[in-house]
């Protein structure tokens, strides 16, 4: 008799703990929650930022997802009608209106991310790995308390992730146990945006943040000196359908310009190695790699670059790749789709009389 009633004891404890394993597992995806820190240029969120919100779909369908932009003036509120429509996903957008915010500073910026988190209670908070993704997710994290995880490349479940390791060389998949909110930044090459445009009348709500926390100090660390960048009309290196890029052996500056007559024929954009970049042929904002820009185009074509490893990791993933160099044991060759031993002046000659010119 007590022997039974032993076992229908643990019988009953059984399936209660087991009732209780899986009540708990549940609620876990159906309370996920994400922060977007998004940018916007020109009145219109960034291509990097929508991968963002693609990242915040992979973490869980269900997810309530808030988009967070902040600046100034009449492309800030375009910004916003552009990102309410920008992804079903999106349950509210956070507007900062603030010419604090008219400049990408990370100390005020962190601050603004701090009080957002304190407010909403996410469980986790993305933002792309661009300049301004490395430079302010830190620094909130530091506020939040957290450690976050960086260059997120896939998402196996809401709290596991892959992320490069060893320049690209291998890949590691991490957990994440600390505390909420689960911070990371995903390299945007790695998650398509949705394509599908929102009707108008499903567009989320736009939020104005409540601005009373900020004070001087907020802003005093840092100042916004100037902006430097190329006077061109081609596209975006970091979201550009085509890359032409160039290595040092291009041997100067004034050869370069040859690089950027075939981009301009192929409606393509300019890239470099940094030993080009360090050798003066071209401001470093054009640099591709591990310490520079992550490109993924459609067709990466490099001309004169060894396939130093640093470089690899910045556009291993390009859907196809073209290397032309006159040493064929460079390493360039190893991850080319198509190869040409040769020397890249007559190549580029060769192109440029026999492309025609962009209509």
């Amino acid at each position: 008799m007590m022997a039974a009633a032993l076992v229908a004891g643990a019988l009953r404890r059984g399936r209660a703990c087991s009732g209780a394993r899986y009540v708990a597992r549940e609620p876990l995806r159906r309370l996920v929650s994400t922060l977007v820190v998004g940018e916007h240029e020109g009145g219109l969120v960034k291509p990097s930022s929508l991968s963002a919100l693609a990242a915040a779909e992979a973490i869980a369908k269900e997810n309530k997802v808030s988009l967070l932009l902040a600046g100034s003036g009449p492309t800030l509120h375009k910004a916003a009608e552009h990102a309410a429509s920008s992804h079903p996903l999106v349950n509210e957008v956070l507007v900062a209106d603030s010419d604090i915010f008219a400049h990408p500073l990370a100390e005020p910026w962190a601050e603004l991310l701090r009080s957002v988190q304190q407010k909403g209670g996410y469980s986790h908070v993305i933002a792309s790995s661009t300049s301004f993704g490395k430079n302010l997710l830190p620094r909130a994290a530091a506020l939040l308390d957290v450690s976050p995880v960086t260059d997120v490349t896939a998402i196996s479940e809401p709290r596991v992730f892959v992320r490069p390791i060893y320049a690209g060389n291998a890949l590691c998949t991490v957990r994440y146990t600390g505390e909420n909110p689960c911070m990371m930044s995903i390299r945007s090459t790695s998650f398509s945006p949705a394509t599908e445009s929102m009707p108008e009348t499903k567009a989320a709500p736009i939020t104005q943040v409540d601005l009373s926390f900020l004070s001087e100090a907020s802003s005093s660390k840092s100042s916004w000196v100037n902006l430097t960048s190329q006077d061109t009309e081609r596209p975006d290196l970091a979201n550009a359908r085509v890359v032409v890029t160039g290595g040092r052996g291009l041997k100067s500056a004034e050869n370069f310009k040859l690089l950027e007559q075939l981009a301009e024929k192929l409606g393509a954009a300019v890239g470099a190695t940094r030993a080009a970049v360090d050798a003066g042929y071209v401001p470093n904002e054009l640099q591709v790699g591990q310490t520079g820009k992550i490109v993924a185009p459609e067709l990466y074509i490099a001309f004169g670059v060894s396939g130093a490893i640093q470089h690899l990791a910045g556009m291993r993933d390009s859907k196809v790749i073209v290397a032309v160099n006159k040493d064929a044991d460079a390493p360039i060759f190893q991850v080319a789709d198509y190869g040409i031993v040769g020397d890249l002046f007559e190549v580029l000659g060769q192109l440029l009389e026999k492309i025609p010119d962009e209509k």
